[in-house]
């Protein structure tokens, strides 16, 4: 943990750095403006560090504002940071044209007062517009006709539901709108592939309460993420339980003999002490005949092992990158992102762009998703 944070404020604090500099060049402001910018800067550069300790030591109302704050600024900074960089890309082949004449103006028109607020207030709207994205969850819809149910079960609905992050930002308010919005499409099963909580657990009963509420008459199944590991694990599995979802941890289920949920734990686990489970394969064992398989895995990676063990494998964490261009470096961690996958050996993988957000509560070119699985059986007119 110590290096990931070291390598954040490295990178955020560079993001603060250039922002601040880019100002000053363009805005052209004296060592007093320049002293009382540097302190602010210092305050949001630590809010995530203020908004844990406080959240730490039971203030919770000041913790969510510092928090608010605090991911918002990091939203509009990611903004500004990608547009003042496309700008200065844009400059080089300016520059590199010639030092003087209409090159040279336009390469110092790019770099002046009129330009740096326009990227400003173009920063500010794309903010203003990933928050409104972020509110709007889209319904997802895959379809897989399968001879792997039995005529006792023709069809089979499945809501997903993944990286919702309920705690300290998302708070009733949003477990409301998720629940009302799986309620609608009447799932047999519901399921959270991971992160269904974040850092902050106090006060959640009323949030279980409600995604306790929503009817899946062939049972609410989860397995863990890595945000459940840094919440804390035991807090975090109770909260899952309290919210009406059996937790599988490297275990399978079989419902009415026509469906078999398998579930695996996240690997952030080690981290945390918990010794290695039983592998994915040996949970899996060998896939039987007309029974659906669906194995819910929070990160998206397929094992090669396991190829021709499941139908359909359910996964999130990558949130799509949540903030768009950020997913071009969320692609090089896993290619798979959101969307249907084709798995070697047969099957489906799904990966869920995500229900909520981390961090800023914004989205760009990432809605937020709640996956609804149509599996029907086949008849001899069907393609399978």
């Amino acid at each position: 943990m110590s290096l990931f944070l070291l390598s954040f404020f490295l990178v955020y604090g560079s993001m603060h750095g250039y922002a601040l500099l880019k100002a000053r060049s363009a805005l052209a402001f004296g060592l007093g403006t320049t002293l009382a910018l540097l302190l602010l800067v210092g305050i949001l550069l630590c809010a995530p560090i203020l908004t844990y300790s406080l959240s730490r030591h039971g203030h919770e109302e000041a913790a969510r504002g510092v928090a608010y704050v605090g991911y918002l600024w990091m939203g509009f900074l990611f903004f500004f940071t990608c547009l003042n960089l496309s700008v200065d890309l844009l400059r080089l082949p300016l520059w590199a044209m010639g030092r003087v004449g209409i090159a040279a103006n336009a390469a110092g028109g790019l770099a002046g007062r009129s330009a740096f607020l326009c990227v400003t207030g173009l920063a500010i709207a794309l903010s203003g517009y990933a928050i409104l994205e972020a509110s709007r969850i889209e319904v997802v819809r895959v379809r897989i006709v399968t001879d792997r149910l039995p005529a006792s079960v023709p069809s089979l609905r499945i809501a997903q539901i993944s990286d919702l992050h309920l705690g300290l930002i998302h708070r009733s308010g949003k477990a409301r709108e998720v629940a009302a919005v799986v309620a609608r499409e009447h799932p047999d099963i519901f399921v959270s592939t991971g992160d269904l909580v974040d850092g902050e657990l106090d006060g959640v009963e009323e949030l279980a309460e409600i995604l306790r509420g929503v009817p899946a008459p062939r049972g609410k199944f989860a397995v863990l993420g890595n945000h459940e590991y840094y919440a804390g694990i035991d807090r975090a599995i109770a909260f899952t339980r309290m919210s009406g979802f059996t937790v599988l941890r490297d275990e399978s289920v079989t419902i009415d003999d026509a469906v078999r949920i398998a579930g695996v734990d996240d690997p952030a686990g080690a981290r945390f002490g918990r010794t290695a489970g039983t592998e994915e394969i040996a949970i899996l064992g060998n896939r039987p005949d007309r029974r659906f398989t669906v194995l819910l895995k929070h990160r998206p990676q397929l094992d090669p092992a396991t190829g021709g063990k499941f139908d359909l494998q359910l996964s999130g964490h990558t949130h799509h990158g949540q903030i768009f261009p950020f997913r071009l470096l969320t692609r090089l961690a896993f290619p798979l992102l959101g969307g249907d996958h084709p798995v070697p050996g047969g099957g489906i993988l799904h990966v869920s762009r995500g229900t909520g957000t981390w961090g800023p509560p914004m989205r760009f070119l990432a809605p937020p998703e709640v996956t609804v699985v149509d599996i029907e059986r086949s008849t001899p007119a069907d393609p399978k």
